[in-house]
């Protein structure tokens, strides 16, 4: 059994963002020492660990609820939860897709720009048409 502290190393999650998450209900079966403070377990620790990816997933509060209900309702939910995370691989591959082409985008003006500081090109702006 590990302490929040504990927990909150093993995952990379902070203190404030773990007691957050149990205290919406997201860490289930969470148990208590004799202290009444919370105690995780390997189980929690690898959930711990899924809501963080979640949550870089782009899933927020909610959408995360409904993913921890269709997972406590066990196998039968399993096409379902395959569905959602289709949907998420989607979303990331398009926002992959934007950050490629905001890259590419800085490659080719910093490949322009180092054209014009070595001579090779003649600088131009596209603001002031006809600048020398």
């Amino acid at each position: 059994m590990y302490t929040m502290k504990q927990a909150c190393e093993m995952t990379g999650m902070n203190y404030e963002a773990l007691k957050f998450y149990c205290n919406e209900g997201l860490v289930p079966n969470v148990k208590r020492d004799r202290a009444n403070r919370r105690i995780f377990d390997e189980f929690d620790i690898a959930w711990i660990n899924s809501l963080t990816c979640l949550k870089k997933c782009g899933m927020g509060l909610k959408e995360m609820k409904e993913f921890l209900t269709l997972c406590l309702q066990g196998q039968s939910s399993v096409p379902e939860r395959k569905i959602i995370l289709e949907n998420k691989r989607k979303d990331l591959l398009l926002a992959m897709d934007e950050l490629q082409s905001s890259i590419d985008y800085i490659d080719q003006k910093q490949a322009f720009y180092d054209d014009v500081i070595a001579g090779r090109t003649k600088y131009y702006s596209n603001l002031f048409p006809g600048e020398d």
